[in-house]
């Protein structure tokens, strides 16, 4: 490997255990009760450190899903070069994610993924930064789009809808979840929301090809 390559490597397992650190306190004790200087001094790294990698205290927490930014986006585009269409591929990959009790699909009941889940949707000041999160997804989504849809009002408009469906999904998923209902016993249901969901963007969309 490069050194290039494994400096990378170290900067992102950097990433990682800083991240790891601040979750693990935000949930022990709340965002609110935990300071930067209290994650960096337990990251073992300087103040001005731990601002040079997350330039925000959110940034702690929303790294943990920072990944998924671009993964509708990523399956648009894997999915052209193998001729499928987008819808059917984004509708496939929220299923396999359901089958997999992807923690992003909402469907999963492990103690730390219904803490994180917890910490982030109970906690306003990262709410708010999740829409950030959300429309960097759609701008991404729109983009890989344009083949279908080259008109980029009718790209932003296609991504708008299935970055929401997706989230209203997961967001459903996991209020069940909170509510105290088995993963198995959502399970079924789930699924069929996907396919009701992508059957009406199936209708409003197209061109994007029939889920």
């Amino acid at each position: 490997m490069s050194e290039t390559g494994l400096r990378e490597r170290k900067r992102q397992r950097m990433y990682q255990a800083v991240s790891d650190i601040a979750v693990r306190l935000f949930i022990e004790r709340g965002f609110d009760a935990v300071s930067v200087a209290e994650v960096a001094a337990a990251a073992e790294i300087s103040k001005p450190t731990l601002f040079r990698y997350f330039p925000t205290k959110e940034d702690l927490v929303l790294h943990r899903i920072a990944d998924h930014e671009q993964e509708a986006a990523r399956v648009v585009t894997a999915a052209r070069a193998d001729g499928v269409a987008p819808l059917p591929a984004l509708r496939r990959h929220f299923l396999d994610g359901l089958a997999a009790a992807d923690p992003v699909t909402g469907l999963n009941d492990h103690p730390q993924v219904r803490a994180f889940h917890s910490l982030l949707y109970g906690t306003p000041s990262l709410v708010a930064r999740l829409y950030g999160y959300l429309e960097r997804s759609e701008t991404a989504l729109a983009g890989a789009l344009a083949a279908e849809l080259p008109d980029a009002l009718d790209a932003r408009l296609a991504a708008g809808q299935i970055v929401a469906v997706r989230r209203i999904l997961a967001e459903e998923n996991w209020r069940r979840i909170a509510e105290g209902e088995r993963v198995e016993d959502v399970r079924g249901e789930a699924e069929a929301a996907v396919e009701r969901a992508f059957a009406v963007l199936d209708a409003a969309f197209p061109a994007l090809g029939p889920s």
